[in-house]
């Protein structure tokens, strides 16, 4: 989308400029104030919908800014004396922010009365209000906040362009705007953690395929991009028949309309949709992305899955780009995770497997490492893969996916807990539609993407053995004899194609025969000059 509209990404730029020379250098902290305007922001522009709604149906309606509140630090008092401190709610809405005047009373406005009202807008209970109980709003400088809003309200208003021209709606472009935020996390690889693209994610989702009802879960969850790859896939399925949806750049059809879903319908998704990290920030980061995208009550929360008391399980499917190159402390390993290993690609491969039901299914990624290490835990771990699941699909990627955070070269690993493997599909993705620069300009075209989704849906054991094209199966037996081994070389045979050469007298006569001929040209273009 914003490729096509550069009016909203140069302001998104702008945004940030703005935000950075006031002073936020720190790109998550950056993103993490961007996005609390932009939620306050949203929860105008939808209550703005719901009475527009209400008002022509003529059915009564409930928002969030029904009634008063009264700030947390007068709530002590009898309630006669907390009358005086009442604050309606209609004055914390965004339209009713930017009517006041002075910039140093909107600003005091937003920092003591709407940010503390927006941190527990879902109730005691939720998960947005519990890890938004630390949150802090650090835009401190009203001259700053007024400009950010400004920049907010011009975004929106390209957004509302768009979607009048029909492309997508006004919710897949306002989640669009905040994919492109998220990509801008500049100090994303650390630790091995760094944001999936985009397509990835929806190709992964594509071989999973999650359905309503299933309890879907990412055990290192980030800003949430697998819940929400998933999330999309089953909306998506869901309004296959009430909307016509084109491709996306990628090739996939996908959509976010959760407003064509009934509350039963949303509720469902709510409550099987599971998230996980350790990292807080990234914790608020990933309820913030669901709720921009529609999802009203997710279900992300701060946990260490690899540490000691995580025992969630029962998943029927995971998704998930767990952190590389990390290691943890032995002693905090938890007690289900039986790999001799601290190596956090490793254990997070036993992790999934444990999270998964029998019947289970993970889309997972991996560094290429994890497919040929030799050392004990790695052959373990390929064991559990072989020999507890059934591994339905070794996916090589190039090295260029992931710049420009990392060019590590990485896999998608497909499977089935408690199924058996008889053969295991491999596919080297050679092209995923994009550069495989730092720039990752997008090719005409969707690279393999398409391909490996339609090829792994058609796959036929007995019709794909030929082992020089991208795609071939290898069976257990052979993979079990080379240790477990599952690099994709290990078992692709290459083509040499036979090129026949002259001989070297007849290549000097051709030689001989092209320097008369420069010779004769010359000694004609110098009787011209004469």
């Amino acid at each position: 989308m914003l490729q096509n509209n550069p009016a909203i990404k140069a302001k998104i730029n702008l945004l940030w400029d703005k935000i950075w020379s006031g002073g936020i250098a720190n790109p998550l902290t950056a993103i993490e104030q961007i996005t609390y305007l932009l939620f306050i922001k949203q929860l105008d522009t939808l209550y703005l919908k719901t009475k527009s709604d209400s008002e022509f149906t003529g059915e009564t309606y409930a928002t969030k800014f029904d009634g008063y509140w009264v700030p947390p630090e007068f709530r002590n008092m009898p309630e006669e004396d907390q009358e005086k401190y009442r604050i309606k709610k209609d004055d914390l809405r965004w339209s009713n922010i930017k009517r006041i005047t002075s910039t140093e009373e909107m600003s005091a406005h937003v920092q003591t009365r709407v940010f503390p009202f927006i941190k527990e807008l879902n109730g005691g209970t939720s998960a947005f209000t519990k890890h938004m109980s630390n949150a802090v709003f650090m835009i401190a400088s009203p001259i700053l906040l007024k400009e950010a809003m400004g920049s907010i309200d011009e975004i929106f208003e390209e957004i509302e362009k768009d979607a009048k021209d029909g492309k997508q709606t006004f919710q897949d472009i306002q989640g669009d705007v905040y994919e492109y935020l998220l990509s801008e996390i500049a100090s994303a690889g650390k630790n091995g953690q760094f944001r999936t693209p985009r397509h990835i994610i929806k190709l992964m989702s594509e071989l999973v395929a999650p359905q309503l009802g299933q309890r879907i879960g990412d055990p290192a969850s980030g800003t949430a991009g697998f819940l929400l790859g998933a999330y999309q896939y089953i909306v998506t399925q869901l309004n296959k028949n009430k909307a016509e949806i084109p491709p996306d750049e990628d090739g996939f059809v996908r959509t976010i309309s959760s407003h064509l879903l009934t509350e039963q319908v949303k509720q469902t998704l709510e409550q099987s949709i599971f998230g996980f990290d350790f990292d807080v920030t990234m914790v608020r980061l990933g309820l913030m992305n669901l709720m921009m995208h529609g999802l009203d009550v997710p279900q992300v929360n701060y946990a260490d899955t690899l540490g000691k008391g995580f025992d969630e399980k029962g998943f029927d499917i995971v998704m998930a780009n767990p952190p590389f190159t990390g290691s943890i402390n032995k002693g905090n390993i938890n007690e289900d995770l039986k790999l001799d290993t601290t190596k956090t690609e490793l254990l997070f491969i036993e992790r999934i497997h444990n999270m998964l039901r029998s019947g289970g299914t993970a889309a997972v990624i991996v560094p290429q490492g994890v497919l040929f290490g030799a050392g004990k835990a790695f052959v373990a771990t390929r064991k559990i893969l072989i020999e507890k699941s059934e591994l339905k699909a070794v996916i090589t990627m190039p090295s260029g996916v992931f710049k420009p955070y990392a060019g590590v070269s990485t896999a998608i690993l497909v499977f089935t807990k408690g199924g058996e493997t008889e053969t295991v599909w491999f596919y080297e993705m050679l092209n995923d539609g994009y550069s495989l620069d730092d720039k990752r300009a997008k090719l005409e075209g969707y690279g393999d993407l398409q391909d490996i989704a339609e090829k792994f849906k058609n796959r036929d054991p007995q019709k794909e053995s030929d082992r020089t094209q991208k795609c071939f199966f290898v069976p257990k037996s052979e993979i079990v004899a080379e240790n477990y081994d599952l690099s994709l070389s290990r078992y692709k045979e290459d083509v040499f194609e036979e090129i026949e050469y002259e001989k070297p007298d007849a290549i000097f006569k051709k030689l001989k025969d092209f320097e008369s001929e420069i010779a004769t040209e010359l000694k004609d273009l110098e009787g011209m000059l004469g």
